[in-house]
């Protein structure tokens, strides 16, 4: 094995290998000339990747790793570790896509040659792009050649796999690995969530050309930007800083100025002198180790000193010193934030000097910890070269909390949970209300969503700032006529499952058919089989919360990445969730057709002229068949489809029962919508009589 190869977990041989992490157990045990470990540990013992590959292929378990795979694995299983490798990747792209002519000649040496000469040549583009490292701790180092020895296979397969992809896109898919590998590790900003804020900042009268990210992360919210010219981003996390220095770089062209400090922002200020024209802003929440004690009379805290339990407000005002007058800041905070009486005077300054012009309640789910619906402040730095106040100020509040109420369709609008917000109909509510408001003739009151509230009617002993407490009532769910509506929806949606109810059974003994296995049936070429959860591009995706909401596919491709093709569901497919260990199987109509099939979802494709589609799905639901195709992975019950059993039937006899299954099936999609029609009514009739809008009879 040669020195410093590249090592890979038994997880990572199931995923060349597009099998379980069980079944690489299993070849460990049958198969004496399995590779033996050469690292890790007892219980995670790794191996080497080129022993691995060979295997693999001797076995005919594996054509060939694919390029991505292969180079994935070399950061993974690097010696320095996934990060230096990272860092090692990313300064090679960056060269890689300022000097591309430079390559070649760089790479037409031996390794150890390629070392020092990358190393200089990296650091006279690092010096270009971020400045010389003597002038205050640039972010990111230059390697020396002994670091980058040991990457040299990685850099040169990184470059293979940017020919084809481009050098952002390779960077962003190794980057995007290793956070997926790593959730507890980062704090992310969705992508949803990012745009929206963005969005927010370069709204004004004057673009956001100069932005500030004080708490940068991964370098999410800086690279939504749009057209930047200056770029500022400080971490305390030194990896992380270097990262998204990186980021930044390879995203944006030579004319936007970057500047990538490590540090701890609010006890060293990497940019004490700067006035953006805008900040973005995902702070940590709930620290009490921020700095309280020795930051007592920092000049920063223009509109008083925070307590130790409200860092957040500390970012806040570390974000408005680092403003221009009139220049905007987003911060994404906790609701909390928005009441708790030890930062109501702060709050209430905040107010009577106009610095805070927006506070918006967004959806649980947009952003970590999940379970909680964040808030959004936006604020604007006053002073001459900020627009005048009205004479009787006015605070925006926007709720997008709430959950959509059912489609005319019957299907549900997935706004609710992690995985299924519509980011584009909470960022069309928020910035429609926002410009609204910024606007010479500000949008009225809407129930339920939005409201410009007199800063007066706020400056009371609690300063309490959540919306929900200051919104319109939603009325009934939008109103006594709203709720004649849901009533009349839901009298007739009762009156079609009342029809659809399955006829009297007609009892008899239990069937012995003779039986087969999905699996047998794809070896025969019955059907076919497809896993979903990769691609990108743009589309809807079909997740496993709406096959088990039978709702419209609510997920979304990612944008970036190397380009992959994506499974696209087609009519008469038949799609089953692989977790959770409950019986759900879905048939694709022309409605469905075309949207990507999501995570943790398995596609069945039968042939029109051997299976029924709707026989299929059926006799996939069945409870003893489902336990019988489940086992135990850790916590979870996992399906496998393959295991699944079928009668063997004639078409014509599939057809009869696909005809009764497909019934059932539309009995349940009414009573689905009659629950989620009659909790609507149950609460809009709740809520307009105790606002008086319904009155009692």
């Amino acid at each position: 094995m040669p020195e410093n190869s590249t090592e890979v977990t038994a997880a990572g041989i199931a995923r060349l290998a597009g099998v379980g992490r069980a079944a690489v157990s299993n070849w460990r045990r049958r198969h004496a000339d399995f590779p033996k470990p050469v690292g890790g540990t007892e219980t995670s013992p790794s191996f080497a990747l080129p022993e691995v590959e060979q295997w693999l292929r001797d076995q005919g378990k594996l054509a060939e790793v694919p390029l991505r795979e292969r180079v994935w694995q070399q950061v993974a299983g690097h010696p320095a570790g996934a990060v230096p490798a990272l860092v090692h990747a990313g300064c090679a792209l960056l060269l890689l896509r300022t000097s591309p002519k430079a390559w070649p000649e760089i790479t037409a040496v031996s390794d150890e040659g390629m070392a020092g000469v990358l190393s200089l040549a990296v650091d006279k583009v690092l010096t270009t792009r971020f400045g010389p490292a003597a002038d205050g701790g640039r972010a990111v180092h230059t390697p020396s050649p002994a670091e980058l020895l040991p990457s040299v296979p990685l850099l040169r397969a990184a470059a293979e796999l940017a020919a084809g992809t481009g050098a952002p896109e390779t960077f962003e898919f190794l980057l995007g690995r290793q956070l997926d590998a790593n959730p507890r590790q980062y704090t992310l900003t969705p992508p949803g969530l990012a745009e929206l804020m963005a969005a927010l900042v370069e709204t004004g009268e004057r673009p956001a050309r100069t932005v500030l990210d004080p708490a940068a992360g991964t370098g999410a919210l800086l690279r939504a930007v749009g057209n930047p010219a200056a770029l500022y981003a400080q971490e305390t996390d030194p990896d992380l800083a270097a990262l998204t220095a990186l980021r930044l770089a390879l995203h944006t062209g030579p004319g936007c100025a970057l500047a990538a400090r490590a540090a701890d922002t609010l006890r060293a200020d990497a940019f004490p002198q700067l006035a953006a024209d805008a900040v973005l802003c995902h702070p940590p929440f709930n620290e009490r180790n921020w700095g309280h004690d020795e930051l007592a009379y920092d000049p920063r805290w223009e509109y008083g000193f925070p307590a130790r339990t409200e860092s957040e407000l500390a970012w806040v005002q570390h974000a408005l010193a680092h403003l221009r007058e009139g220049g905007t800041a987003v911060l994404l905070m906790p609701p909390a934030a928005a009441s708790r009486r030890s930062g109501r005077r702060i709050r209430a300054d905040l107010l009577r000097r106009g610095a805070l012009r927006a506070v918006i309640a967004l959806p649980a789910g947009a952003a970590p910890p999940y379970g909680i619906p964040l808030h959004l402040w936006v604020l604007r730095k006053p002073g001459s070269g900020a627009p005048a106040l009205p004479a009787s100020p006015e605070l925006l509040l926007v709720d997008t909390a709430e959950p959509a109420e059912p489609a005319p369709g019957g299907q549900a609008s997935a706004t609710g949970g992690r995985d299924r917000l519509d980011w584009q109909a909470v960022q069309g509510a928020v910035l429609d209300a926002w410009q609204a408001f910024e606007g010479a003739a500000p949008a009225g009151a809407r129930p339920g969503a939005g409201r410009a509230v007199p800063v007066i009617e706020l400056l009371d002993d609690d300063v309490d700032l959540a919306p929900a407490r200051h919104l319109p009532p939603p009325a009934a769910a939008g109103g006594p006529g709203e709720l004649i509506r849901v009533r009349e929806r839901l009298t007739e949606t009762l009156g079609r499952a009342g029809a659809l109810t399955p006829p009297t059974v007609t009892l008899t003994d239990p069937a012995h058919w003779p039986l087969t296995t999905v699996g047998e049936l794809a070896r025969a070429g019955a059907l076919q089989l497809r896993s979903g959860g990769s691609g990108t591009g743009q589309g809807p995706v079909l997740t496993e919360h709406d096959v088990l909401g039978s709702t419209a596919p609510s997920g979304s491709l990612p944008a970036d990445g190397p380009a992959e093709e994506p499974v696209l569901v087609e009519p008469g497919d038949v799609v089953v969730p692989v977790l959770g260990g409950g019986s759900a199987a879905r048939v694709i109509d022309d409605a469905t057709a075309g949207a990507a099939l999501g995570r943790n979802l398995q596609l069945l494709r039968p042939d029109p002229a051997a299976l029924d589609p709707w026989f299929l799905a059926g006799f996939l639901r069945g409870t003893a068949n489902n336990r019988q195709a489940s086992s135990y992975a850790s916590t979870a019950t996992r399906l496998d489809a393959r295991r699944l059993q079928l009668p063997r039937l004639p078409l014509a006899e599939q057809q009869r029962y696909g005809e009764r299954f497909r019934a059932l099936a539309e009995f349940e999609d009414a009573l689905r919508l009659a629950g989620r029609l009659g909790g609507q009514l149950v609460q809009g009739m709740y809520d307009g009589l105790t606002d008086g809008t319904v009155a009692p009879k």
